[in-house]
């Protein structure tokens, strides 16, 4: 059986998107990557809003949720604007970061959704008009036979 050759280390630095570096280690986003901030804002106050209209109105767990939910947010969407400006795709492999990261990331993201209860919103059921109007009649023909 012939010998394997030792796998070869890649050489230089992996490329950065910064969600780990920065945003993680500083709290603060890559010079590149500020009008991410513009939507992570935007999302905490619609996620607010569908809680409770108002931070006051939020219970101190769910804040703290909700802060979670807005840092996985931040380092999801540095990782997707990542792979938008170099390919998914490296080497002909998928890339470091969406193997090893994203979804873990956009997995706990999700259950994060969950323990907060959003969920999608239910649209009212579609009225049938044959059936309103035949209820209707059967309402009118009970009550009301002395017209």
């Amino acid at each position: 059986m012939p010998e394997k050759e030792p796998r070869k280390k890649p050489t230089g630095r992996p490329p950065k998107h910064g969600a780990f570096s920065i945003m993680i280690a500083r709290g603060e986003l890559p010079e590149n990557r500020k009008y991410i901030q513009r939507y992570l804002r935007e999302a905490r106050e619609g996620l607010i809003s569908d809680l409770g209209g108002r931070e006051q109105n939020l219970t101190q767990a769910q804040l703290i949720l909700v802060d979670r939910v807005i840092a996985k947010l931040g380092v999801i969407r540095c990782i997707e604007e990542h792979c938008r400006e170099t390919g998914v795709f490296q080497e002909g492999k998928l890339a470091h970061v969406l193997r090893d990261n994203y979804l873990a990331y956009t997995n706990s993201l999700r259950l994060d959704l969950q323990a907060l209860g959003i969920e999608a919103k239910r649209t009212e059921e579609i009225i049938n008009l044959g059936r309103y109007i035949e209820e209707k009649y059967q309402a009118n023909e009970g009550g009301e036979e002395n017209e």
